[in-house]
């Protein structure tokens, strides 16, 4: 009888070399007579471990990490295939500390089960939210989301159900169903870990989307960068297509929905919704002026609904388990899951899904085991490069919209930025104006030019040119960029500048 062997496949994992361990546990294994099935999955979240290496013995998978090619050999003659004590040994995977203490609803497959098995899938409750939507009339579905507490999982936070209901209203003959895979914020990767290993959640979760609102077609916009993404999203589709899960007929219901891929233009830019939907018309990625708002004309000037992949992802257990379920994890308004994911200078980078109300603490040292470096964590950006960044002294806020609001932060995406205490906050503040210098489409003159003078006045700061004057100064261009820009890229940039600023003044006070 064949042992089964788990190694992921995800992107992080093939970076750290997976792939060449997948294929040394093949020739080990038949050099010692072995026979086993080797299962590619998606990652587990915990990058530090990776190549991870789990053998099922009995009803348990046994882990084995980080595992490299050239130690397989004498780990299989060590007793790998048979869960045997070894260094490497981590242990049953699902009772380690790490991912035991976690809430995974969105990711409960991830890292289980083939991505591309659809079989698999359906064993562990995919499709069930799908099939109870088919029961539900579209109201019925908008209500299930409202009543579920859901909010954009993209960084905006605005009310999922809002939204669906803002589209269900519109009477139109076509509307659409748009993801927002373009993930560009740094220190994220949730959306590409899901797509990579459990891409038919994001199909459930889109056609139960098409099902609430009346759209017969849905789009992936999906970041360029992402290649084994693609692969799996477009994989997974077909099979869909195949086995009735998409097209004219879904399960059998009448009803239809359709489904593609589009790969983004490779601009950060164009994870902002409206000019994602620029770039999805074929145009150049600008931000259109609003109202009128996407959900009343948006992709190809129809109703459109747009969320992010986590939100979509979110669906099905809503609706396989009810409203409620869902809606009795979190804390406050922030009602739920989400993917948080540790990043930078952190001993255990990787992804942990909790409710809302955990704190940053909790995240940095009972998940991320403290810094990488050994020295103190002295600042954290939360939320991607527009995010603000963070001081010890406010680690034990817990981890809600609100909560974060009230310190002026954001959640965002749930991207952790971790920085040791060599950290110059003078140099990451002129990072942010820089990358948004880079990054902005050019429609308004707050952001084109606002951040190229940012960048300036910042320089000077470091240079110790008049400081107070210049502190001054980029304190009032701040003022102007958050209110008179057009979209978030350009409003939300002075979020990390302002924040440095004010919680490590020392850092723009040294001598140049």
């Amino acid at each position: 009888m064949s042992v089964r062997v788990h190694v992921s496949r995800d992107a992080a994992a093939l970076a750290l070399g997976a792939e060449e361990t997948a294929a040394a546990l093949l020739r080990a294994a038949a050099a010692a007579g072995e026979s086993i099935e080797l299962v590619r999955t998606g990652s587990r979240g915990m990058v530090w471990l990776e190549p991870l290496v789990e053998v099922t013995v009995g009803n348990e998978r046994i882990g084995y990490g980080p595992v490299q090619a050239h130690e397989v050999e004498a780990l299989v003659r060590e007793g790998l295939l048979k869960g045997g004590a070894h260094p490497k040994r981590l242990g049953v995977v699902d009772k380690l500390p790490y991912l035991a203490s976690q809430q995974r609803l969105t990711f409960s497959r991830v890292g289980l089960i083939d991505p591309l098995d659809v079989d698999q899938y359906q064993q562990h409750e995919g499709y069930a939210g799908l099939t109870r939507a088919l029961s539900l009339s579209g109201a019925d579905i908008v209500k299930q989301v409202t009543d579920s507490g859901l909010r954009g999982r993209g960084g905006a936070a605005f009310p999922t159900g809002i939204k669906w209901k803002t589209v269900l209203d519109q009477q139109a003959e076509q509307k659409y169903i748009v993801c927002n895979a373009d993930e560009g914020d740094s220190g994220t990767f949730s959306d590409r870990m899901l797509m990579e290993g459990d891409p038919f959640c994001l199909i459930e979760g889109m056609t139960i989307a098409g099902l609430a609102v009346g759209a017969t077609q849905g789009y992936i916009y999906l970041r360029v960068e992402y290649p084994h993404a693609e692969i799996a999203l477009r994989a997974a589709i077909a099979t869909a297509r195949q086995r009735g899960m998409l097209g004219r007929n879904v399960l059998g219901s009448g009803r239809s929905f359709e489904l593609d891929v589009r790969m983004g233009a490779g601009a950060y830019i164009c994870g902002e919704e409206t000019s994602l939907l620029e770039s999805l018309e074929g145009k150049r990625a600008e931000v259109r002026f609003r109202p009128p708002l996407p959900a009343i004309k948006g992709l190809f000037g129809r109703p459109t609904v747009i969320n992010n992949v986590i939100t979509f992802a979110s669906l099905p257990i809503i609706l396989a388990r009810g409203a409620e379920f869902y809606r009795d994890y979190g804390m406050g308004r922030s009602r739920g899951t989400l993917p948080f994911q540790l990043a930078g200078n952190i001993r255990h980078g990787g992804l942990v899904e909790r409710a809302f109300g955990l704190t940053l603490r909790e995240l940095l040292y009972d998940y991320g085991g403290g810094s990488a470096s050994g020295r103190p964590i002295r600042a954290v950006q939360v939320g991607g490069p527009l995010g603000a960044y963070v001081p010890e002294s406010q680690f034990d806020t817990p981890l809600d919209y609100e909560a974060f609001t009230g310190i002026g932060a954001l959640v965002g995406h749930g991207g952790i930025v971790a920085f040791d205490d060599t950290v110059d906050m003078a140099r990451m503040a002129r990072y942010a104006m820089e990358f948004c210098a880079a990054e902005s489409c050019g429609k308004c003159t707050p952001c084109r030019i606002g951040s190229t003078r940012g960048v300036e006045v910042i320089d000077r700061i470091i240079a110790g040119q008049q400081r107070e004057a210049n502190l001054a100064l980029l304190t009032d261009l701040c003022d102007t960029m958050q209110y008179g820009s057009l979209c978030g890229l350009g409003g939300m940039t002075p979020f990390p500048v302002v924040s440095a600023m004010k919680h490590f003044p020392e850092d723009f006070s040294r001598k140049g």
